[in-house]
């Protein structure tokens, strides 16, 4: 799954990269899930198959080939779309797509929460804590969070909104350290990385 995630990012980032309108980063996101969905379907089939049936049964292998092979036919599905999606934009100009991602702050600010959200699924994987998706270091909502109020600082000068922005990132922030579910050094890990990578994608693209 930390795979599928990792490639999940890239492909999604590639084709913010691209240019690719909502419906087509949309098809991609919808095909992206349902790769995922199958995969944790189909681990959940093999976890249950092997509680039930401990000895070796060609029924509890049918059931496991069965659960594989919807996952295969998601992944061809993946394929297809994929090369359908990205053949009509290869060969491409960077000078055209970099000029059309800096024009538009929905892609830069895409970008910004795409990189910011693999980043913290990265660090996980290194610092091997928590999932990829709950715990470990660094917070990913901290850093997310914080990743929205750094875009909301660049895209407008209204002071109210970015303090209520601030406001809402702290709370999140302090919500995971209150549950427990984060030390203070990874959710301020998190909301560093939310600002500096963010900060820094807005500066490259701007």
């Amino acid at each position: 799954m930390r795979v599928h995630f990792l490639t999940a990012f890239f492909f999604i980032l590639l084709g913010v990269y691209l240019n690719f309108s909502y419906l087509e980063i949309m098809l991609l996101s919808l095909t992206i899930t349902l790769v995922l969905a199958s995969e944790m379907f189909n681990t959940a089939i093999e976890l249950t198959v092997d509680m039930v049936k401990a000895e070796v049964d060609p029924a509890a292998k049918l059931i496991k080939d069965i659960g594989a092979g919807a996952v295969l036919l998601a992944s061809i599905n993946a394929a297809i779309v994929g090369y359908i999606l990205f053949s009509r934009k290869i060969p491409f100009n960077v000078e055209t797509a970099l000029m059309n991602i800096r024009q538009s702050p929905w892609h830069i600010t895409f970008i910004a929460l795409i990189a910011v959200f693999g980043s913290s699924i990265l660090g996980k994987i290194i610092f091997h804590k928590g999932t990829p998706l709950r715990g470990g270091m660094p917070s990913g909502h901290a850093a997310i969070a914080f990743a929205i109020w750094t875009v909301i600082v660049f895209l407008t000068n209204n002071s109210v909104v970015i303090a209520l922005a601030f406001l809402m990132a702290f709370l999140i922030a302090r919500h995971r350290l209150k549950d427990a579910v984060h030390t203070f050094g990874e959710i301020l890990a998190g909301s560093v990385l939310g600002i500096l990578l963010t900060t820094l994608i807005f500066q490259i693209f701007r």
